[in-house]
């Protein structure tokens, strides 16, 4: 995401925590269909977290952590090459691709999309477990409207 912040956290608009959530599990939704290879997805729920330095009533983040397993193995390769090859066609700037810092030097894409004010971790883990990706999804920080709180546990 675009840095318009000191803190490096894009704002990303007025909004309830609910509506925030189910914004980003569309944004969750639209990545699961780029990865175009049969396979399955956990089913984790969104989170609210803060915003680091600013009133925790008023401004949150969501993040959405969630796997997926490719229903053969071999998939697992072509799963990660769509997503590299079709993020940036909707929307999406790869920020970071290649090997990361773990034992296993796992592949790893770092994805921003501006105009969703999210950004996106992928990591192929196929060297220890069921072959899978790792995705995290995090926002930018959003702020409550007039009269309303940040809610921790929007249904």
């Amino acid at each position: 995401m675009s840095d318009d912040k000191s803190d490096g956290v894009p704002s990303a608009g007025t909004s309830t925590t609910r509506d925030a959530s189910v914004a980003m599990q569309k944004t969750s939704s639209g990545i699961y269909d780029l990865i175009g290879v049969k396979g399955k997805a956990s089913e984790n729920r969104p989170g609210v977290t803060g915003c680091a330095g600013k009133d925790e009533k008023r401004y949150f983040r969501i993040y959405h952590p969630w796997s997926f397993t490719p229903a053969s193995a071999g998939d697992l390769d072509e799963a990660m090459a769509r997503l590299k090859r079709e993020l940036p066609r909707h929307g999406w700037k790869i920020v970071g691709y290649g090997p990361n810092n773990s034992k296993n030097r796992s592949l790893t894409l770092t994805a921003d999309n501006d105009e969703r004010k999210a950004s996106v971790k992928i990591i192929k883990m196929s060297k220890s477990g069921p072959p899978m990706l790792s995705l995290d999804l995090v926002s930018g920080c959003y702020q409550v409207p007039d009269g309303e709180e940040v809610d921790l546990y929007p249904s």
